[in-house]
């Protein structure tokens, strides 16, 4: 595979590695384009003139075999990423710009180079091209936004007692992984019954090791107690591979042989165990009964049908596992317009499959033009035999008949939540006299206590509804961040606040002062990444969360900015915090009240709650971590190893306070030195 690229800015060595299909022997040829065009050519020809002389350019060194193009705006970003069977071919249709629909003409006028990645088979283009829209997300592309992970059911191998759990992300640990399910409701359905099926244990490793008798689980039945011998290892890796058995695929001869037992029992009257038996065949069926659509001709596959409708699409897939089906999901692919339907789902499909395990059964609800070269490329990354099937006939087409509907229904439930938000978007310009509908509004709110573990929440909300990829926490600093700040918003998906959990700056709580912190972290932080407002980053709207003063504080924080041109309202509830007395402030007019039947006023209501909502749980999770903080966390050289050695040595920070330096020293993990300064940090003068 040969990198090609015309651009003279970048050097080749940073294109060997960064070309999205790793393992495969590459070089590199570089092209430069300057004399391709010029700045003073830029100024006298039209924008798509420039790049069909660029696109031309490229063609008079292209090869006639398979490849990877990627068309690059002025920046170095992605517009478009294309596969080709013959990129010479496939290529210069890009400069025959009068037969073009309108979405190519004008990625055309906005290329200022290109990117060629020659590549062995057409099947390792289409994997080369999925990896690639994946990483970039050009703007022209077929978009699968939807990209979280799975969830599993995971049986450890790494424990004398395995234990049952649920798992997302990377397969790392020891054991058998079942699944994927569509969703966690399904996986927890799952493991509820197959706990009372199966007695297997939920319990972490550390509550396990720490039992000195029996938990709840094992007083509802949902538990054979290993941890305390109620049950011998033996007998429990039995009901370990009972239970792998059945996930994988035997759930019939299961059920049989359990018959069977509870008929045994009864007929020595041992009634007990018969219930038993009876408890664990009805959590068995009523996995059956929650999966709904169970074909027998099919072992493990995925479906996939997609309905179309006025440009916007939805993409049903079904998983099946073992023969039984584990639930169904959604996506709603970005697209434009003009992109026909096959296209759409072959290009979702390899973007599907790019971190994810492919079963040897794919059907789809299209028949595709480019089926065998998905399957190839599906079987190349898989490394066994992949078949995309488009099923004419029998129980699997009535399969995807069936997906099809529910993706029918998705798109029509997702069309009219959408209409009704734009409707609601239009009332709420109407209200406050805007010029446009905002397609990006954003909400703000604090909170804290007396001032201490103070943060500020923004939610953000559009014509899909509440957008919670794009809420944003702020930890109040109370101080000015440094230019050269990185971490001033952090994103909701996070686990680890950035910065010390320090105290506010400001005494009692001054709400002013944190908004004007946090409205100036946020849009200093954009106008200094975007200043031209390029991206959709921007918010069309602002909301703050108070009267008067919070609007007053929100208009200085956007003129200090430049930014005044952004629209900013403020809502405060009405005498002794009535809901439905809703006050609106805005700049320049005297404050009013909203009709308590509005609809508008109802969705101003719900943007209120939710980012009063985030603001309020950002706080507590805050509040509490800083709760298991210790006073040994301030102590130089104590990590949380050596914490932890003197906690179980003491029993509390209090008791490692009063401890003599002979009795710090004789702590595993804790030298003559170490033990002077812990000393001396409890009893320094």
């Amino acid at each position: 595979m040969a990198i090609h690229e015309i651009d003279d800015k970048e050097s080749p060595e940073k294109h060997q590695t960064d070309n999205g299909l790793s393992g495969l022997s590459e070089s590199a040829i570089t092209w430069n384009s300057s004399n391709t065009s010029s700045d003073t050519e830029t100024t006298t020809v039209s924008n798509i003139e420039l790049g069909t002389r660029i696109i031309l350019n490229v063609v008079k060194t292209l090869p006639n075999s398979p490849g990877v193009y990627r068309m690059l705006n002025s920046d170095g970003n992605a517009l478009y990423v294309g596969k080709a069977k013959n990129l010479k071919k496939r290529v210069v249709s890009y400069t025959r710009v009068d037969q073009l629909p309108y979405r190519l003409k004008r990625m055309v006028s906005e290329t200022r180079s290109m990117e060629i990645v020659q590549t062995n088979t057409e099947a390792e283009a289409l994997l080369l091209e999925s990896n690639l829209i994946k990483r970039l997300g050009p703007r022209y592309n077929v978009l699968l936004r939807d990209d979280k992970s799975f969830p599993y059911i995971l049986i450890t191998a790494d424990h004398e007692a395995p234990q049952i759990t649920k798992h997302r992300g990377m397969q790392k640990r020891d054991g058998q992984y079942f699944g994927p399910f569509a969703d966690a409701k399904s996986v927890n359905q799952t493991i509820t019954a197959l706990e009372k099926a199966f007695l297997l244990r939920s319990c972490s490793d550390g509550v396990y090791t720490n039992r000195a008798r029996p938990c709840l689980m094992y007083q509802i039945k949902r538990c054979s107690a290993p941890c305390v011998g109620r049950v011998s290892l033996r007998s429990y890796a039995s009901q370990v591979k009972e239970a792998e058995s059945y996930l994988s695929g035997s759930s019939m001869e299961f059920q049989k042989k359990m018959a069977l037992k509870m008929q045994d029992a009864a007929a020595q009257q041992d009634y007990e165990q018969a219930a038993v038996y009876r408890d664990r065949i009805r959590a068995l069926t009523n996995i059956q009964s929650k999966q709904e659509i169970n074909v027998a001709e099919i072992d493990n596959a995925d479906v996939f049908a997609l309905f179309e409708k006025a440009g916007q699409s939805c993409i049903q897939v079904f998983f099946f596992r073992a023969g039984r089906n584990y639930g169904n999901r959604s996506y709603f692919p970005s697209h434009d317009k003009t992109i026909d339907e096959e296209t759409v789902l072959t290009s979702f499909i390899a973007q599907f499959y790019v971190n994810k395990p492919v079963p040897k059964l794919v059907m789809i609800s299209h028949k595709l033009p480019e089926q065998l070269i998905l399957a190839e490329a599906l079987s190349s990354k898989a490394g066994y035999r992949i078949e995309v099937n488009h099923p004419q006939r029998g129980p699997k087409k009535k399969l995807v008949e069936n997906a099809t509907v529910n993706a029918r229904e998705a798109l029509a439930r997702r069309m009219a939540e959408s209409a009704s938000q734009r409707r609601l978007l239009e009332g709420l310009a109407e209200m406050l006299s805007l010029e446009a509908t905002p397609e990006r509004v954003e909400v703000y709110d604090n909170s804290h206590t007396q001032g201490s573990e103070a943060y500020g929440g923004m939610i953000v909300a559009g014509l899909e509804g509440f957008m919670k990829k794009a809420y944003r926490k702020f930890k109040i600093r109370g101080d000015k961040p440094s230019e050269n700040d990185q971490s001033s918003t952090i994103p909701l998906t996070n686990t680890h606040e950035q910065g010390t959990s320090q105290e506010a700056a400001y005494t009692g709580g001054d709400d002013y002062a944190m908004m004007r912190e946090v409205l100036t972290r946020r849009l200093s932080r954009s106008h200094k990444e975007d200043p031209d407002r390029q991206t959709d980053q921007w918010p069309d709207l602002l909301v703050l969360d108070g009267g008067q003063g919070q609007l007053t504080v929100g208009i200085e924080v956007l003129e200090e900015l430049g930014l005044s041109d952004i629209p900013i309202v403020a809502i405060a509830k009405g005498q002794d915090r009535n809901a439905g007395r809703e006050r609106i402030f805005l700049p320049n007019r005297p404050s009013f009240l909203v009709d308590p039947k509005d609809p508008v006023l109802y969705f101003i209501q719900r943007l209120r709650d939710e980012a009063h909502r985030y603001a309020i749980e950002t706080h507590r999770k805050g509040r509490s971590n800083a709760r298991l903080k210790s006073v040994l966390d301030g102590i130089p050289g104590i990590g949380a190893k050596r914490k932890k050695a003197l906690l179980f040595k003491f029993g509390s920070a209090d008791a490692v306070a009063r401890a003599g330096i002979g009795d710090l020293e004789a702590v595993e993990g804790i030298n003559r030195v170490v033990a002077q300064s812990i000393y001396d940090h409890f009893n320094a003068e």
